[in-house]
């Protein structure tokens, strides 16, 4: 039942909720044993802050609910594959797993060459299709 397709439906439901607000629309979940301890949705425009990605406020969320800075033992599910500042802080978490549903070639992580925590476990394409389209869909309307 907890599967990776299971949480990463939470992120989509965060990136939809990101969607209707005029966000861009990523989502994200964190999850330690089996259950969610944070979740938020980009919310750059709506606190004027650059730095209000998804991953940045689920980050601090999931932190303040485990009361330390280390996400040890938590796996992060997140509708795109981070950018390079979302990457670093996801680093110094020191999370132990992070599932990206689809790739950002552009702005994300990975094609940067960048590294996260030497123990942090990576998998890419979980529900790929569906975490794109809603993406593909928002810049579509914004055209």
């Amino acid at each position: 039942m907890f599967t990776d397709e299971y949480f990463m439906k939470m992120a989509l439901n965060e990136a939809e909720s990101a969607f209707e607000k005029d966000e861009v629309p990523i989502g994200c979940v964190v999850v330690s044993n089996n259950r969610v301890i944070a979740r938020s949705h980009n919310l750059t425009e709506t606190l004027n802050d650059v730095t209000a990605h998804a991953e940045m406020q689920a980050i601090t969320s999931a932190a303040n609910f485990l009361g330390g800075k280390y996400l040890i033992n938590c796996t992060l599910y997140v509708t795109l594959e981070p950018c390079v500042m979302c990457s670093g802080a996801l680093s110094w978490s020191q999370i132990s797993k992070v599932v990206i549903g689809a790739r950002d070639e552009q702005r994300g992580f990975i094609n940067k060459n960048l590294k996260l925590h030497p123990k942090t476990e990576i998998v890419t394409g979980i529900m790929e299709n569906e975490c794109s389209f809603i993406v593909k869909e928002f810049f579509k309307s914004k055209r």
